[in-house]
């Protein structure tokens, strides 16, 4: 069933994709004319790996796309994608401005393969209500903008390793949708883009024929938002993205919504069901020679889980959940920059939990904070997105990255009454791989604050978790790597390893 949900989960993301390249591709590189749109929109699509097949017709000074179909394959996962559109209309206004009328239903069909390996063959059709695009202004800086009462993408058919998958409905609504997309010609494309929609609403109830498990999923947005821009080279190739990026690829976009809800069903031996809600989120993507980012975030989420296992409700909250990375994706010699971090704040749970760790209610209650940011410098050894290096690397036991720089900007950690508190910066000699077994050698020093640790180790001996013996223990170790801080039950302590490759604990060698 797992592989199952991603299979779908992958299939309507991939359907999204096509229809934005529909919607905003075709466009982007339109001209004044109808012919000169529908002549760019080939080169383009074409020089990404696409094959365009179409019959061409004049009606009036309109030009009529029919029977288009738009395909591309990707042998080496296994994967192709076709969408076929029975008529497009490229109307001339008379005015220098060109309109584009799509037809009510769009059908797509995809072959891939899910987690497993299994072959996984879809047919999906894209409906619209009014989609229309209108292009405007000088054939090298055009402006476009389109709209939509809305546009439903709908699943017809999976079919994973020859079994039919059972379907009840399987569908994502976008409503009134409004954007434009603006590209300036030169030696790359360069094109920023906005729309805006919502309401979105999905709707999923499937069944597993191997296993005979259940999916049902309901839910959506108020609204959602984009903004992006996008350099793309004028030849590239789609399935090839390490090319692409040598070749001047950059993206740099972030989509954004407004209170996500949705409810869930799991039923194959035993069901899991339960509900979610957020005030809002945002996910930005940076593509680039230099870089790989992504970042996410949601606030104010809301999580109810409830297991035939368990005879209550789990029930779980936090005002903010984030992460983000970024990190190298093509070889140089000289190191690049990397960096991650973490958020987890304000986290409750219900009291239903609490009282299965602690019925005595001796731990407190306050809202729990995980947090850290960390970043530093490597060097690549391969294009992380070449297919080909980077199966290469997986099957050799060579280093895919030499460490030099990590630095710890901040870590937070408060929990039942305690705090950690934390950070550091250290260097990595690549030349010495002796000194620490095969690791390059660091150089730098760690600081770290712990605030109630003690009062929290007490509660948790009373409560019968940490043995007595073992506390005895863990604040012997406390005591010979940290020093007594300023305030009430407080311990500080700095870890710092040496040019000579001496661990030291608050100036005092312990290695």
């Amino acid at each position: 069933m797992k592989g199952f949900v991603m299979t779908v989960r992958k299939t309507l993301a991939t359907s999204a994709v096509a229809l934005s390249i529909s919607m905003t591709g075709a466009p982007l590189w339109a001209d004044v004319t109808p012919q000169q749109v529908w002549d760019d929109w080939q080169a383009y699509f074409e020089g990404l790996g696409y094959q365009l097949e179409a019959s061409e017709s004049q009606s009036g000074g309109d030009l009529v796309i029919s029977e288009m179909t738009m395909s591309i394959d990707a042998p080496e996962e296994g994967a192709s994608a076709a969408m076929t559109i029975s008529e497009l209309v490229l109307a001339d206004n008379g005015d220098g401005t060109v309109t584009v009328a799509f037809p009510d239903s769009m059908p797509l069909r995809m072959t891939g393969r899910d987690d497993e390996g299994q072959e996984v063959q879809t047919a999906m059709n894209v409906t619209s209500d009014g989609l229309v695009m209108t292009v405007a202004g000088d054939p090298d800086d055009l402006t476009y903008t389109y709209a939509a009462a809305a546009v439903t993408f709908a699943l017809d058919e999976v079919v994973a390793d020859g079994e039919p998958l059972e379907i009840g409905d399987a569908s994502l609504t976008i409503a009134n949708i409004a954007g434009s997309t603006r590209t300036a010609m030169g030696a790359l494309r360069d094109t920023s883009q906005e729309f805006k929609a919502g309401p979105v609403t999905y709707d999923v109830d499937v069944i597993d024929p191997e296993t005979g498990g259940r999916m049902v999923a309901t839910g959506g947005y108020d609204s959602v938002s984009f903004e992006g821009d996008a350099t793309i080279p004028l030849e590239a190739s789609g399935s090839d993205m390490a090319a692409m990026l040598k070749d001047g690829f950059a993206l740099d976009g972030g989509f954004s919504y407004v209170a996500g809800a949705s409810e869930f069903l799991f039923e194959e031996d035993g069901t899991l069901e339960g509900k979610t809600a957020s005030r809002g989120g945002q996910f930005d993507v940076q593509m680039s020679g230099d870089r790989l980012r992504y970042g996410g975030r949601a606030e104010g989420m809301q999580i109810t889980v409830q297991t035939s296992d368990l005879p209550f409700p789990v029930e779980f909250a936090t005002e903010t959940f984030g992460l983000d990375l970024m990190f190298p994706v093509l070889e140089r010699e000289e190191a690049q920059d990397f960096a991650a971090s973490f958020t987890l704040s304000d986290f409750t749970m219900s009291e239903m939990i609490w009282s299965m760790v602690d019925p005595g209610q001796q731990l407190p209650r306050d809202p729990a904070t995980v947090a850290f940011d960390l970043a530093g410098k490597a060097r690549l050894l391969f294009d992380l997105l070449d297919p080909e290096q980077a199966e290469a690397m997986d099957d050799s036991d060579a280093v895919p990255a030499e460490l030099e720089a990590l630095a710890l900007n901040a870590l937070t950690v408060r929990l039942a009454g305690a705090e950690l508190t934390g950070e550091g910066d250290f260097t990595f000699d690549n030349t010495d791989l002796e000194t620490f077994d095969g690791l390059p050698a660091p150089t730098g020093a760690l600081d770290l604050r712990l605030v109630g640790g003690n009062a929290l180790l007490d509660k948790l001996v009373a409560m019968g978790l940490v043995p007595q013996d073992e506390a005895s223990g863990m604040r012997m170790m406390m005591g010979l790597f940290a020093r007594p801080g300023g305030g009430e039950d407080e311990l500080v302590s700095t870890i710092e390893i040496n040019e000579q490759g001496h661990i030291l604990a608050n100036g005092q060698r312990i290695q």
